[in-house]
């Protein structure tokens, strides 16, 4: 439909729809009325509830208050905006109206001598709802959305988010896939960032998982990928950034929610229960809520290595099993905003979670010369207590600075984390080779102490120059000061101190950045974005232990450029450009040596350093559903864990090290698909090849200069997700989630193809206020991690599977009291520093 044909229409709209106005009834404008009385200025934005989108040609009609006699109308532009001016001071209503959506009224608007320029800010419409008589016409909600930058995928209200946690929700998002160390990869590629709120969480992966897995799913709103963030955003992640939106309340008075879950891998049985409360009153918005939980896991594994000796090939198979079990005192989200102005607010948050760790983990072993007669058998039972405590203070202002767009923001963080754990070894060997089989033990004990205290600060400001062009700046400072005192005791006749693996490390980081952002417009065809970044990092790291210090000081330049091209309604092109960097987390840095059973276990890397990512892709987009994207990534000094070998002593010593560069040609296909009426499904395709260079010689040592070789690690991968809402009869809603996905590579590892299938069922009752849900996780047990690598004649195999089959139930329960209609809020800030 031509742009004419739309704004007669909406004008037509207007006519008709405009309360007390028929084709005769027409009040002559203000801009006739009370000639000598001050006149005034009322403007804003309208935009789509749902998608966020402005609504173009919608009819505003200009009411007198306490009547419905309208005294002017308009329609909005492209950009959703409308304006009223030259209008007298007094008290007014705006009645917004379109067709397909309902119509809204927003009343009290004042236009005074003191203030005559009134901006409303965004107003949202809510599409329409059919019903004739008793026949309702329902569509399915998306669960994955396309936006210019990024894919957002709603969580809010569905099935497979009952009952589980962030964490779980995380993993089952398009493209993306947690490897065998907990590390989250995404299209292939990993170095992920992951953010909560828009504010970074910057810690190791088995401490994020920690954090994630003590967060219910039933409190996010959705989850942002951004695969291309801008300058505005950290430099930090190679890969992208997963963004994951908590709930906000939207709604006048006080609403909130309860909820039960119970749920068994068949092994242990865990539940949660908790609720939220929101309460919007005045210049007030307020929410709490609170969650208690026990979260249960198993896992079982074989592990087979092979080490090339000077005596001959030594064998060591291990069979492994192990249980987890996580509680802690209800963990609870505070927060409120409150509006100095309509254009000003202040806001504070307060965010505390405890949880306490469990984990036996049991080993037999077999080591030996004949792998079918081995010499040695080793029973290792090991048992850890971790308590993992964490709390984040927010305080921010937002604020409007005039009619046409300016805005400015800041932010104060303060995050504190620790973890207070203890372990017990108990180690028994048996010589298989002698008559009496002779048992000897060796017990240890260590004592794992580390904290972590983060400051920032930031500062965000956003100017339009005109109608096409807007320009962005920005500065931030942090601060993270990491305290890790671990000690190692032998433990057969009382605790004695091992200096050899006791160290005390101190890591102290200060990041600078500053950012500017420069969008525009070439025509109705082109959009163009531009940004540099520019961050210093001095950072210390010293072992108390070793009397080691590792100074650095280094400043980087981070580009990014975003063209957008629209070639035609059904049919857009973008191409993007940018440079990003990934810091070795706190974790990886401490040289401290953590055990799992007499021959493996993992230290840090004082030495490693960052690793840097060129990215350049192509985005195509047809019928504005469907997606393919194209991406080159050099990524150099890539960071991998790589397993060194203590040949002579048959000992594996994990740690993490940096591999000389990474190749990566991707390429993702996002395709909705409606199969049925009450049917659709989002189906993500991802092809990646990957390849991995390094320097190394036969005991798996980079870089050194003795009997080194070239390795090239490389692999073709494939993943296709595809996720099913299904509307069934008596209002049963469906949710399946399959995934299949190909060989790939890592570091030095090679990774074997794997699949698996989640599935989700929810009800509702009681006018929709009572929610039944039952999910099954992982249903047909092939969620198995298989991976190994050969570095010579030695040979690293494992096989483990981590008991994500499992079954939930949960029910929810959702009150309210008050108006149940949209108003608009304080926008949220869309990035805060790490935490």
């Amino acid at each position: 439909m031509k742009k004419s044909t739309l704004f007669f229409v909406g004008m037509l709209c207007f006519c008709l729809s405009s309360p007390g106005m028929g084709w005769a009834q027409v009040a002559p404008p203000a801009s006739a009325l009370a000639q000598a009385a001050p006149r005034g200025k009322i403007a804003g934005v309208l935009t789509d509830s749902l998608t966020g989108k402005p609504i173009e040609f919608a009819t505003v009609a200009l009411l007198q208050n306490g009547t419905n006699k309208a005294m002017d109308g308009t329609v909005t532009d492209a950009q959703g905006r409308y304006a009223f001016t030259g209008i007298p001071t007094g008290e007014y209503r705006l009645s917004f109206s379109f067709i397909g959506y309902m119509t809204k009224v927003l009343p009290q608007v004042s236009v005074t001598e003191q203030k005559p320029e009134m901006e409303v800010g965004t107003v949202k419409l809510a599409s329409s709802a059919t019903q004739l008589k008793e026949v309702k016409v329902e569509a399915l909600r998306p669960t994955i959305t396309q936006e210019a930058d990024k894919i957002v995928v709603s969580i809010e209200g569905t099935a497979l988010a009952a009952g589980r946690t962030a964490y779980d929700v995380l993993a089952k998002s398009p493209g993306v896939f947690v490897d065998q160390d907990g590390n989250i990869q995404l299209n292939g590629r990993g170095g992920v960032t992951v953010m909560l709120d828009g504010k970074l969480t910057y810690l190791s992966a088995s401490d994020l998982r920690t954090m994630l897995e003590g967060m219910s799913a039933e409190n996010i709103k959705n989850i942002e990928i951004i695969a291309n963030p801008s300058a505005k955003y950290d430099a930090e992640g190679t890969s992208g950034i997963l963004n994951i939106n908590l709930k906000k309340n939207e709604l006048q008075g006080l609403n909130g929610s309860v909820y039960g879950t119970y749920n068994t891998n068949f092994k242990q049985s865990g539940y949660s229960t908790g609720g939220n409360l929101n309460i919007k009153s005045g210049k007030w918005n307020s929410f709490a809520s609170i969650d208690q939980m026990q979260r249960v896991g198993n896992r079982e594994g074989t592990f087979e290595r092979v080490y090339d000796a000077k005596e001959g090939l030594i064998y060591f198979n291990q069979t492994a099993n192990g249980k987890h079990k996580n509680q802690g005192p209800p963990t609870f989200r505070l927060g409120t905003d409150y509006s100095l102005t309509d254009k000003h607010s202040v806001g504070a948050m307060t965010s505390f979670n405890q949880n306490t760790v469990w984990v036996d983990f049991i080993s037999d072993s077999y080591m030996g010369l004949d792998r079918q007669n081995p010499e040695t058998f080793i029973n290792a039972n090991n048992f850890l207590t971790n308590r993992f405590r964490s709390s984040t203070n927010n305080v921010h202002y937002n604020g409007k600075l005039d009619t046409l767009g300016t805005t400015l923001s800041a932010d104060l963080d303060f995050v504190k984390i620790s973890n207070a754990g203890h372990s017990n070894f108990y180690n028994y060997y048996t010589d298989l080779t002698a008559e009496n089989r002779p048992t000897t033990q060796d017990f240890l004990y260590t004592d794992t102490d580390n904290g972590f205290d983060i400051y920032s600060g930031k500062i965000d400001f956003a100017k339009p120059l005109n109608k096409v062009s807007k320009l962005e700046v920005g500065a931030k400072a942090s601060r993270v000061v990491s305290d890790n005192d671990s000690r190692f005791y032998f433990n057969s006749n009382g605790l004695v101190l091992d200096p050899r693996r006791t160290n005390h490390f101190i890591y102290d980081e200060n990041i600078y950045a500053a950012y500017i952002n420069f969008n525009t417009k070439f025509g109705d065809k082109f959009l163009v974005q531009t940004g540099l970044r520019g961050e210093k990092t001095e950072s210390t790291g010293e072992s108390v232990t070793t009397k080691q210090v590792n100074d650095r000081s280094y400043f980087n330049l981070f580009p990014s450029v975003f063209v957008q091209q629209k070639v035609s309604e059904n049919y857009q092109i973008g191409y993007n450009y940018s440079r990003r960097i990934q810091r070795p987390n706190y974790g990886n840095l401490n040289p401290f040596i953590s055990y799992r059973d007499p021959f493996t276990y993992t230290t840090g890397n004082p030495q490693l350093r960052p690793q840097y990512t060129h990215s350049v892709g192509v985005t195509q987009t047809f019928m504005k559903d469907y997606i393919l994207t194209l991406n080159y990534q050099y990524v150099k000094d890539v960071m991998s864990e790589l397993p060194y070998l203590d040949v002579e002593n048959a000992t594996t010593i994990y740690t993490t090290g940096n591999v000389d560069d990474l190749q990566n040609v991707s390429m993702t296909a996002l395709a909705p698909v409606k199969i049925m009426k009450n049917w659709d499904t989002n189906n993500t395709l991802t092809f990646s090849y990957n390849e991995y260079t390094m320097m190394t010689n036969v005991n798996g040592e980079l870089n050194s200069n003795n009997n080194t070789q070239r390795v090239t690690n490389a692999q073709f991968l494939y993943m296709l997700q595809s996720s099913h809402n299904i509307l069934l009869p008596y209002g049963f809603q469906m949710e399946v989630n399959a995934v299949g996905r190909g060989p790939a590579v890592s570091g030095l590892y090679k990774i074997e193809a794997m699949w698996w299938v989640h599935a989700g069922l929810k009800k509702s009752f009681l006018d929709k206020k009572l929610d039944l849900s039952v999910n099954v996780n992982d249903i047909f047990r092939s969620y198995r991690l298989r991976f190994n690598t050969t570095i010579g004649e030695n040979i690293n195999n494992f096989d483990q599977y981590l008991y994500p089959r499992n079954i939930g139930v949960t029910l929810r329960y959702k009150f309210s009291k008050g108006q149940k209609v949209e108003q608009r809020r304080t926008n949220t800030l869309d990035e805060v520093n790490r935490t």
